[in-house]
């Protein structure tokens, strides 16, 4: 009798309602250190540093917890960006010559950052001709002054122009151009030529109305904005890098391009300096690399401090990123593993104050983030609590634990201690704002596993990701890692006196070290980790110092079986003898899997003393309490030829390869070219489906959606032996009366192994052994991937994790009713009861949804209404990015949201849930976005700056609007000074519809262009219209005066 199925026709609103208390979806914050920054700043009032990136990303960062995102609408870098003082306004330069205004404003209770306003220098009137060069009018240098009501923007032309803050619009005050100062330069300097860009803008420290104008050429002026007149010149000859005033104002110091700086004494009876006080280049006398940025500062206890970043020997040195640290006779040479973005110091800036008393310094490296401390005696590292450069070695997996136990937690927080004690007693400086978060009520572990061998523990209970532990599985294979520890020792007399600074270390000196999976009881703090090479480590805490001699074991997972040769990588060779081991995670058991291909699959069960571990050639067990193999089995298939390659293989055969695509064309032409028989069951079955779907049904009546059609994957797919996850339960396996411990294991190729196994009770496991039978082999009809599997106890619910019911911290599973094993593939999910193994319930997804499976997990959602309601749910992240939530046991679905992109594929690969409905995945190589499904467990940043500004901010915030979410995907409605409404209506839709996100299917911007969804013909004439109107407008403007205050030129 043929079934039909139908779906009701509206939505329960009860069950509706409890859906909003249980399921919201939010990405909540970024975790790690901004992906490629560009700029830096620094709010010394509020405390508050900003990092601007070249995605057009703006961070602030102040105490722990406090953070703020914001996202330029046009995806262009930023250059340059400048903090208005205890304002809590930020002015940001991007590559575009685009300004934007920034705001911390009050909402809701918290503090939100929000672009209110942006501007495009206009061209000088003789420039605006169609010929004129772009870059005339290119910003180079921006100044803020004290008073924080004007802006001094140097531009490349040469000209400094003056915009009223925070209105950024031209300043009534005539502009100034390189004309007006080739007035009071001498002949003989002159020879004819430019002075070129302006390089640097300072303001005099105690005379705010006058500014230090240094050109590219070397000339240096000392501009009276007061009186528009020339105070001082400095006549250098040398290209100019950047300028820094001594805090006195009497001296200044110039770097250049030769690697060398110079101090210049400001004297009123010598208005016209030919030579500076003093002239060094400190790695001279061969040629040097130039010095970008110097800074002099003074200090009460001594000599001055000298600070600056570059100038090192070409020749010898001129790969190394370096920031030099000279007092007196002291000179340190910082050495980077990245590139020097910028630096600043922080120093008293209180103006009745003599000296500068730097306590600090923060380099902004492009990978990193590293504050100095100038107060102790040694310049010592301050740890940063935030912006920790997770991929300080590539990152390989990732695993997470809710719920830590104290006990755990404490042991390894105290390892990482000793691992890093302090060198310094300074609190962190950058402090401003205050987190308005909760306590977390509970600790939450990220461990992510690097190609280098290392697993790093992170703290990722709030809002700041804090580094706590960091375990290296180096030590105990022989490698060269060792080997390049002299060339970072130097002597006392070694010149330049480098010292390694920063943790960015992305060279691993074998691939075969890299972490591929990690399991951690978090009750008995058992750690299972398993790497590229077949490497699979035992490991237990240990809180003090061992050294002993590892346990070693091999599982050959081929069985002698004939036919395969392994033409990949060969096993890691472990050290001889007894290894030296810090507090914390110590091996005391490594398990080589033969063929040493990359572990698959790892799972671990403390309380049977037994691990589990899969490859692409076949699964082990393993106990490792007697330290004997239980069980292996090879899962290979004759075809599987690539499954003896390995990824680092190098001997590829062409010819193989070549064959193998035209054996796949040839496969699926024939394929393609059968035709059905007619007198077959199953079209005789296809036939009468046909017929009753062409019967007129019930009209009332929403039918369910048509599925897609799944070919069924062939036997012998290249590397269908993969095992793809493992799993232990306590469930029913032989017959229906007697449960026992089960291992389950899933292939690529829709196999499924159930084993029944002995393990013996807690007082005979040094006697007995463990055995193991195979129970069961399912194989899927689609042959799709086993994704996850998990068993179901008689309430449907999930089995809890070893000792939670030992120790009374859960509920025992209900043994009474039948259980049932969820099994996850690619394409559907399906529910099996136990022991029987018969099909219950099944969703497919690929037929309905047309995507295909990536990462499965079982989540316990609870209620925002009631603590005392929560359901289990499947939550399934796809290869298109969108997150499903269905209903356990029943699968049905509940929600599905958009989260990655589905372009990115390595963000997709790198998600992992947690059991509390959050998730986490990687948005670039150095940041995590932290995502939450679940309406209650939200982690999201909280916080409020207290701000003091002046009386006319409060006509600033009310003329915007805009909606803020973390990590940079607001929505921004910005007041731009351009010619009109209608034509910035125009701008915004214009640069909209030529976006480079929109044309790049790789664009890594997550950006929301919401101007262009109700766009319609008739609209785009208004504004064509509208836009010629106004540049008629601007026309007669500028006949009439040439510099009109306010005008955005494109």
């Amino acid at each position: 009798m043929m079934k039909f199925r139908f779906r009701k026709q509206g939505n329960d609103p009860q069950r509706e309602k409890i859906k909003q208390d249980l399921f919201a979806f939010n990405k909540t914050v970024e975790h790690g250190f901004p992906n490629q920054p560009s700029a830096l700043a620094y709010d010394p009032k509020l405390r508050l540093m900003a990092i601007g990136t070249k995605s057009g990303a703006v961070k602030i960062y102040g105490a722990p917890g406090v953070e703020f995102t914001g996202l330029h609408k046009e995806t262009a870098t930023v250059t340059q960006m400048h903090f208005l003082p205890g304002q809590g306004r930020l002015l940001s330069l991007l590559d575009d010559n685009s300004l934007h205004l920034w705001e911390i404003s009050l909402r809701d209770g918290s503090s939100h950052l929000e672009e209110i306003r942006s501007f495009t220098l206009p061209g000088r009137a003789s420039f605006e001709s169609a010929n004129a060069p772009t870059s005339v009018t290119r910003v180079t240098v921006i100044l803020l002054w004290t008073s924080c009501d004007v802006a001094c923007v140097g531009t490349e032309g040469g000209g400094v122009h003056f915009l009223e803050l925070p209105s950024l619009t031209l300043a009534d005050s005539k502009p100034l151009f390189q004309d007006e100062i080739m007035q009071s330069v001498p002949e003989e300097y002159k020879c004819g030529k430019t002075l070129g860009p302006v390089e640097s803008l300072q303001e005099h420290p105690q005379c705010p109305s006058k500014v230090l104008i240094g050109y590219s050429r070397g000339l240096v002026v000392l501009w009276d904005q007061s009186t528009r007149q020339v105070d001082n010149l400095f006549l250098g000859n040398q290209q100019l890098e950047s300028l820094g005033w001594e805090r006195s104002g009497k001296t200044f110091v110039s770097s250049h391009s030769d690697g060398g700086y110079m101090v210049w004494a400001v004297n009123s009876s010598n208005p016209r300096a030919q030579q500076p006080v003093t002239s060094t280049i400190p790695y001279g006398p061969f040629p040097c690399k130039a010095i970008n940025k110097i800074q002099w500062r003074t200090s009460e206890s001594g000599s001055p401090l000298v600070l600056f970043s570059g100038g090192m020997p070409r020749a010898s040195y001129g790969d190394r990123h370096c920031v030099t640290v000279l007092q007196d006779k002291t000179q340190v040479t910082l050495d980077f593993t990245s590139r020097v973005i910028d630096f600043f110091t922080i120093y008293c800036t209180e103006s009745e104050k003599e000296y500068d008393d730097p306590t600090a310094l923060v380099v902004l490296l492009e990978e990193e983030l590293v504050v100095i401390d100038l107060q102790t005696t040694g310049w010592p590292t301050i740890p940063c609590p935030y912006l920790a450069p997770l991929h300080s070695s590539a990152i390989t997996c990732s695993y997470h634990i809710s719920n830590v136990p104290t006990k755990l937690w404490e042991r390894i927080v105290g390892a990482g201690q000793q691992q890093n004690p302090l060198q310094t007693h300074v609190k962190w400086p950058i402090n401003g704002g205050k987190s308005l978060s909760p306590e977390p009520s509970q600790k939450g572990l990220l461990l992510t596993g690097h190609e280098d061998g290392t697993v790093r523990f992170w703290d990722a209970s709030g809002v700041s990701l804090k580094p706590l532990y960091k375990l290296s599985t180096a030590n105990i294979f022989q490698t060269d890692c060792d080997h390049n520890d002299s060339l970072t020792q130097q002597g006392e007399d070694e010149w330049p006196p480098f010292r390694k600074v920063g943790c960015f270390d992305p060279y691993s000196d074998d691939p075969r070290l890299g972490i591929q999976k990690i399991a951690l009881c978090k009750y008995s703090g058992k750690l299972v980790v398993a790497g590229t090479a077949g490497q699979v480590l035992v490991m237990d805490p240990n809180d003090e110092k061992s050294d002993h001699m590892i346990n070693m074991a091999t599982l050959d997972l081929l069985q002698d079986r004939e036919g395969f040769t392994w033409k990949g990588h060969d096993r890691l060779t472990p050290n001889n003898g007894p290894i030296s081991f810090q507090p914390g995670f110590q091996p005391s058991i490594l398990v080589q899997c033969m063929p040493p291909a990359a572990v698959t699959a790892v799972t671990l069960h403390p309380e049977w003393n037994l691990v589990a571990f899969g490859t692409s050639h076949g699964f082990g067990l393993f106990d490792y309490h007697r330290r004997n193999p239980v069980l292996a089995r090879c899962t290979l298939h004759p075809n599987d030829s690539l499954a003896m390659e390995g990824p680092l293989s190098r001997v590829k055969s062409l010819k193989k390869s070549l064959r193998q695509s035209f054996r796949r064309i040839r496969k699926s032409r024939v394929s393609g070219k059968k035709r059905p028989v007619v007198n077959s069951p199953v079209s005789k079955v296809q036939e009468a489906n046909a017929q009753l779907a062409e019967q007129a049904g019930p009209h009332d009546v929403e039918v369910a959606p048509v599925q897609r059609r799944i070919e069924p994957r062939s036997a012998d797919d290249s590397l269908s032996g993969v095992v793809r996850c493992l799993c232990f339960a306590d469930t029913y396996l032989r017959d229906g009366t007697h449960h026992g411990p089960t291992m389950w294991a899933g292939t690529n190729s829709g196999s499924v192994f159930a084993y029944a196994l002995e393990v013996p009770s807690l007082e005979k496991f040094s006697e007995q052994c463990v055995e193991a039978v195979l129970g069961k082999e399912i194989q899927l009809m689609h042959r799709a991937p086993v994704v996850s599997i998990a068993v179901l106890d008689g309430r449907g619910n999930p089995l809890p994790e070893p000792y939670e019911v030992s120790r009374d911290l859960a509920k025992a599973p209900d043994m009474q009713g039948s259980h049932s094993v969820l099994i996850a593939s690619e394409e559907q999910f399906k529910v099996f009861t136990l022991p029987k193994v018969s099909a219950k319930t099944k969703f497919k997804l690929t037929a309905h949804e047309g995507c295909r499976v990536r990462k499965v997990a079982l989540v316990h959602f609870t209620s925002v209404s009631s603590e005392d309601y929560s359901e289990n749910c499947l939550v399934c992240l796809t290869n298109l990015g969108d997150i499903h939530v269905f209903s356990v046991p029943g699968l049905r679905p509940q929600m599905r949201y958009d989260c990655v992109r589905k372009e990115d594929i390595s963000g997709i690969a790198s998600c992992v849930f947690t059991k509390a409905g959050q998730g986490f995945y990687l948005i670039s190589p150095s940041e995590f976005e932290r995502f939450s499904l679940s309406a209650r467990v939200i982690t999201e940043p909280l916080c409020t700056v207290e701000i003091n500004r002046p009386h006319d901010s409060a006509a600033v915030s009310n003329n915007t609007s805009g909606s803020l979410q973390a990590n940079g995907t607001h929505k921004v409605q910005s007041e731009s000074c351009s010619l009109g409404d209608a034509e910035g209506v125009f701008e915004e839709i214009q640069a909209a519809l030529s976006s480079p996100a929109l044309d790049s299917p790789n664009s890594s911007a997550d950006i929301t262009l919401d101007t262009t969804a109700d766009i319609t013909v008739e609209d785009v004439k208004d504004f064509l219209v509208a836009t010629e109107e106004a540049e008629k407008n601007l026309k007669n403007m500028s006949e009439e005066d040439p510099r009109s205050p306010g005008i955005l030129i494109n």
